[in-house]
Order: C-alpha cells, then sequence, then structure tokens
C-alpha cells in the first residue's frame, strides 16, 4: 500500500516529481503518483485529497508554480503532513510559487522545500516516515553516510589534479 501520495498540476512539474519519487525507489517506500489541476478539475482533486488517508497515505507531496494552491488545498483537507514542492516559473522564477506554499494560515501548515526541490521533498518524507521505521532510518543514515563518501572522494579528487586540499 502506497505510504506516500505525490502530486502535481501539470506534466510540466514531472522532472522535478520525479526526484521525489526515485528517492522513495531508492529506500523503498511505495508512493501514489498522479496529475491533478486543483483549478481545473476541482471534484477530482478533493475525491483524491479526501480519500488519500483511506488509501492508506501517511504524507502528500503536492508540487505546484505560480499561484501554487495546490500543496494548501491538500493540507487543508488532508490531516497528516503535506510537503510542497514550489516549482520555479518562467515569469517570477519560482519565487511565486514558493511565496504561494509558505504563506498558508494558521492551522494549515505545509512543510515547503526549495524551488525544484523535489529530492529533498522525498527525503523529508522518508524522515518523517522513518520516527516510527527503524529499518527506513538505518537507511537513512546510509544514504547521509554515502553523501559524506561522495565529498570526501570528490576533496581527494583536488590533490589528484594538483590543488592543494588540507
Amino acid at each position: 500500500m502506497a505510504k506516500v501520495g505525490i502530486v502535481m498540476g501539470s506534466d510540466s512539474d514531472l522532472p522535478v516529481m520525479s526526484k521525489a519519487a526515485e528517492f522513495l525507489d531508492k529506500v523503498g517506500i511505495e508512493y501514489e503518483m498522479t496529475i491533478i489541476s486543483a483549478h481545473r478539475e476541482p471534484d477530482i482533486f478533493f475525491e483524491w485529497a479526501k480519500g488519500a488517508e483511506e488509501r492508506g497515505i501517511k504524507i502528500i507531496i503536492a508540487g505546484a508554480g505560480k499561484a501554487a494552491h495546490l500543496p494548501g488545498m491538500c493540507a487543508a483537507l488532508f490531516p497528516m503532513p503535506v510537503i510542497g514542492i514550489p516549482m520555479k516559473t518562467s515569469d517570477l522564477g519560482g519565487v511565486d510559487s514558493l511565496y504561494s506554499i509558505v504563506q498558508m494560515p494558521s492551522g494549515i501548515p505545509v512543510a515547503t522545500v526549495a524551488i525544484n526541490g523535489g529530492q529533498n521533498a522525498g527525503i523529508l518524507a522518508a524522515k518523517i516516515l522513518a520516527t516510527s521505521d527503524a529499518e527506513l532510518l538505518n537507511k537513512l543514515k546510509d544514504f547521509s553516510e554515502e553523501m559524506k563518501n561522495s565529498v570526501v572522494e570528490k576533496a581527494e579528487r583536488l590533490d589528484e589534479v594538483g590543488y592543494k586540499n588540507y
């Protein structure tokens, strides 16, 4: 059963949203992914968001651009955590989306990652789920170790190309 719901307002968001899905795949978290426009098909959106808990969803990752209502509306209808991903837009570079997601009214929180921060949304969802899943927590610790080792290897390569690395 899917634990994370991934929803985006347009297929143009897929390159960013797929980064969340790729990380969830990496750590073995099941998810469902769909495209729903909160503005163009509100009835379908309401049905999806209101039914998420019953489908076993524990966290929703919602990506949206411009007015970015999708994450906030998910948070208004879904009783568990929602993570918003503001999409980079051609008009204002995603700042419009970022402001729309972080400026939620009191009582309707949305955790927000960076503009186009798909992977971080997947990581944050995994970290939330890991609070009650020791096996997942160990996978996240392994991922952190992999990231650290990657940076160490890059620093060591500086020596190989003639730069002094302390």
